[in-house]
């Protein structure tokens, strides 16, 4: 059995009690970082053996940790903050376990996108979540793609790039397309920015641009 497990994206709190109980009964975790899902789990109490699992490594991590969930150990895969498979790793192992019938079982929890998509004040009923754009090759085209999409997107970025990401919306979709910026979401520090894309401009041209980001933009009318 594998289990994807969502780790809280900011207070501890958030974790779910089903999550706790899944991470101390597996017979190991694979982790995203193994120093930042230790701090989870020092905090939780929970001491299982740990084994990295990222991006840079998960092809040739995956051959031993198949061997494993075929000879009947159950391990739990967690990402950093959230929910694995979500602009994380998750995908290549999921795809081969049920390409080798081994169970997989995905809890329900925590992921920045859905809060950022509530408290925007944008339509929810339909929306695409885009994660994170090309930083080069292919931005241009994928953003082109979407000038004219009318249902809600959702785009994860990072501080250093989100004046240039708001900036490359405002050319395509125009300044006065309607957007929500949050960041630090489920930490101290939270906090919605919600306008047209000229006003979020300005507002992150003149205050700290600090944290992990969710943009969120309106649709084209129809």
């Amino acid at each position: 059995m594998l289990y994807i497990v969502p780790t809280p994206i900011g207070n501890l709190s958030d974790i779910t009690r089903r999550a706790v109980e899944v991470l101390r009964n597996v017979d190991f975790i694979m982790a995203e970082d193994t120093r930042t899902s230790g701090i989870l789990l020092k905090h939780l109490e929970i001491s299982k053996p740990l084994q990295a699992y990222h991006l840079h490594n998960e092809h040739k991590a995956l051959p031993r940790i198949m061997d494993r969930l075929k000879a009947g150990e159950t391990a739990a895969l967690v990402s950093d903050a959230g929910t694995p498979g979500i602009s994380d790793p998750g995908y290549l192992i999921i795809r081969e376990c049920i390409r080798e019938n081994v169970e997989v079982n995905c809890l329900p929890g925590p992921t920045a996108f859905i809060p950022a998509l509530v408290c925007s004040g944008l339509p929810c009923e339909r929306f695409i979540f885009e994660g994170f754009l090309p930083h080069k090759k292919g931005r241009q085209t994928r953003l082109l793609s979407l000038a004219e999409e009318n249902r809600t997107m959702i785009f994860y970025e990072s501080p250093h790039r989100l004046i240039k990401t708001l900036n490359q919306f405002s050319e395509i979709f125009g300044g006065d397309r309607q957007a929500s910026v949050s960041r630090e979401i489920s930490k101290i520090y939270e906090e919605t920015i919600r306008g047209s894309l000229a006003e979020i401009i300005d507002h992150f041209s003149s205050h700290p641009v600090k944290g992990e980001f969710v943009i969120v933009v309106a649709g084209k009318e129809k």
